[in-house]
């Protein structure tokens, strides 16, 4: 007879989980990796401001917020879209909408006198007018927001 006979035993590892477990890792990872990216739209050139500061950790997670970028010509832009100004303000009050919705989602009353508990965070172009900021400003004031935040880049 043509064999060998030998005593030990060969394990070999099925590694087929294994590769399933990464891919799903990997697909999960790939569909929540930063999605508030999408938020800041490349075309805005934020200002420079030697007063800017990071908003700290603890305020992002905490609060609620609305970025609105504005080009230098003073359209809000939405979805890679600009808006003229009657498409931007219907644009505030939908999302003004949506807040009001979800906190009577949450069975909590909006109090007229502090307003919607969302910050408004604008990204103005460093060479739009500040009579365009001004008017987004007082639509989102009208829809009840009360909360703003001006973004900039620091000197350095």
């Amino acid at each position: 007879m043509a064999g060998s006979v030998t005593g030990e035993v060969r394990a070999e590892p099925n590694l087929t989980p294994l590769l399933d477990v990464v891919f799903q890792l990997i697909t999960f990872f790939m569909l929540v990796v930063n999605f508030t990216a999408d938020n800041y739209d490349q075309r805005v050139h934020l200002p420079v401001a030697g007063s800017a500061r990071p908003v700290e950790d603890t305020q992002r997670v905490s609060e609620d917020r609305i970025v609105l970028n504005v080009d230098r010509e003073g359209h809000l832009l939405v979805g890679g879209q600009v808006q003229p100004l009657n498409e931007a303000l219907q644009t505030i009050k939908h999302q003004a909408d949506l807040v009001k919705l979800n906190l009577k989602a949450a069975g909590q009353k909006v109090d007229p006198a502090s307003g919607l508990p969302t910050t408004i965070v604008f990204r103005a172009d460093k060479d739009s007018t500040f009579s365009s900021v001004m008017t987004l400003i007082n639509a989102c004031q009208t829809q009840g927001f009360r909360k703003f935040a001006l973004k900039a880049m620091t000197s350095t």
